[in-house]
């Protein structure tokens, strides 16, 4: 079985609730459950499998732990590992930026050799724009937790039911 790290940047603790629901699906491969604010950018070359949880803040900004992280990604070689994203974003209040931070980080984990998994549809989504998009779906897993915390497990446990062909 690979090794998995769950990180995740949180400011309000959306995003580390989120994380906390992915980790608990997966308690059979066992994943370690980081905050980012306490990783350093060697601890990303550790794990076989990353999924990484970022919020959207305000018009389409990362969250503070991966703004301050951000410079580090591109100079990280992840060759052979595996990246999936999650977000929170609120698409009433920003619709226009909804989950913008995937998008940000997908372009910049590019840099680093990975390989992405965890594409999500936009069925089921209402929001205008998102630089998360590529190819007409998300790179990752957007939930809402201001405006859909009612689907927020459902989405969850599809999306970690997604990424189970790449764990094993």
């Amino acid at each position: 079985m690979k090794s998995i790290a769950i990180i995740y940047g949180s400011s309000t603790g959306n995003t580390k609730y989120a994380a906390q629901l992915v980790a608990e699906k997966l308690v059979g491969y066992s994943p370690v459950l980081k905050d980012l604010a306490d990783v350093s950018s060697e601890e990303l070359q550790e794990s076989d499998v990353l999924i990484l949880g970022a919020s959207t803040w305000s018009i389409g900004e990362l969250q503070d732990d991966w703004e301050a992280f951000f410079p580090n990604i591109g100079k990280v070689d992840l060759t052979g590992k595996t990246v999936a994203f999650f977000g929170t974003g609120d698409a009433e209040g920003y619709p226009d930026t909804f989950v913008d931070a995937l998008g940000i980080l997908y372009d910049e984990f590019t840099k680093t050799g990975c390989t992405f998994v965890g594409e999500v549809s936009t069925e089921g989504y209402t929001f205008d724009d998102s630089q998360a998009l590529r190819n007409g779906v998300f790179v990752g897993l957007p939930l809402d937790e201001d405006n859909e915390s009612d689907k927020t497990d459902k989405r969850i446990e599809a999306w970690v039911n997604s990424l189970k062909p790449y764990l094993d």
